[in-house]
């Protein structure tokens, strides 16, 4: 009986949202669109003693999956 209860309880909950909001998406998005100028860049460069191979990209690669991670775990701070 007891988890039939539990069972109606659960079907007047309101589902959950995502966890990140616009501006987490954002980020992502920005966070993907970093990634894929910065291989497109290295790709173009076709050099592996080009400054944008050595230096350029493996930065913006860095930040761009820091901003994803950030992007996963964005809150909107409650007001």
């Amino acid at each position: 009986m007891k988890s039939s209860a539990t069972n109606s309880k659960r079907k007047h909950e309101k589902p959950a949202l995502p966890s990140t909001g616009k501006a987490g998406y954002l980020m992502i998005g920005v966070a993907v669109a970093m990634i894929a100028l910065s291989y497109t860049g290295m790709y173009i460069e076709n050099s592996v003693d080009g400054v944008f191979s050595l230096v350029v990209s493996p930065v913006l690669l860095l930040l761009a999956y820091g901003l994803v991670l950030v992007g996963i775990l964005w809150r909107k701070p409650p007001r």
